[in-house]
């Protein structure tokens, strides 16, 4: 088990090194590593909004690493990051213009070919990298390339009432199984993924003036009943903070977010002598990496 020690900021500071990729030449590439090239998108994408005035927060298990480790989980391998809808053609047109000639992204108002409904609305991906993910239903067929990459979410407005929330999301839910057979027909569904966003965007629409905020319902991901779905109040103003040795943007209320999120004992607990990671031993590993490349844009070893 790592070693878990206090640091002056009362973070957990861990020291065990995860490895991410191990290949057949001996070579490896660690979490951490991965982890830089993606704080190297975050700080251009952090540049980008700052300029254009354009709010952006941290979200899921990048605003539970702020709280535990004043930066990544040791073993996540990924991160996200919000942009509210009304703002969201804005961040577009700003990341046309000023992102830098090291990055690109991909989202469905630029290409047709990207899947609304594969998690992130968006992928801000870089450069000379190389990244495919555990991913057996609906696979990158964007042509710009398949770097390492920050995660982007519309966050939305959505009922007050659960049961009319989760009768909107099953809709989508209901289509999702013709996007991926179409999809993995390598027949680009159009029509459907237009309805996807209509009848999102209709639904936020409708809901406007709700206290409720959350991922859209073009999202089919999550399980019935179990939707992230916080309070304004709780996620806006939002707040910066530590990540990193960065300021970066989150929930303004975040911990009471997460607690609602992941649970009542997702935050570091401190024993009398040093905070602990609550999460199981035998759950702290990465998840979402296949195979990957930090210095070049192809596999390593591709299959024969």
């Amino acid at each position: 088990m790592a070693k878990i020690e206090k640091n002056k900021d009362g973070y957990i500071k861990k020291t065990e090194e995860y490895i991410l990729k191990e290949f057949p030449d001996g070579t490896k590439v660690t979490v951490r590593e991965l982890q830089l090239e993606v704080l190297s998108i975050m700080d251009e994408i952090h540049r980008v909004c700052e300029k254009n005035h354009i709010p952006y927060f941290l979200i899921a298990g990048s605003a539970l690493g702020i709280c535990n480790y004043g930066g990544f989980i040791p073993w996540d391998d990924d991160m996200d990051i919000a942009i509210e809808r009304k703002n969201w053609l804005k961040f577009i047109e700003a990341l046309k213009k000023d992102l830098g000639k090291d990055f690109y992204f991909d989202c469905y108002e630029i290409d047709s070919k990207y899947n609304p409904i594969s998690g992130p609305t968006m992928k801000v991906r870089k450069r000379g990298t190389y990244i495919e993910e555990v991913n057996t239903l609906l696979k990158n067929r964007c042509k710009r390339g398949d770097g390492v990459f920050v995660d982007v979410i519309i966050y939305d407005n959505v009922a007050e009432n659960k049961f009319i929330d989760e009768v909107n999301r099953t809709v989508i839910k209901l289509v999702m199984p013709f996007i991926v057979l179409l999809d993995n027909l390598h027949i680009n569904p159009i029509p459907l993924k237009k309805f996807v966003r209509w009848f999102s965007n209709r639904y936020s629409r409708k809901h406007e003036n709700s206290k409720l905020v959350s991922q859209p319902i073009s999202v089919p991901w999550e399980k019935f009943l179990k939707e992230p779905v916080f309070l304004k109040e709780d996620v806006f103003p939002l707040k910066k903070y530590n990540f990193e040795g960065r300021e970066y943007y989150s929930y303004h209320n975040i911990e009471k977010v997460l607690k609602e999120w992941y649970g009542p004992n997702c935050l570091k607990k401190w024993n009398g002598k040093e905070w602990e990671e609550t999460l199981p031993v035998q759950k702290r590993k990465p998840k979402h990496v296949k195979d990957i490349n930090l210095h070049g844009e192809e596999p390593l070893f591709k299959n024969k």
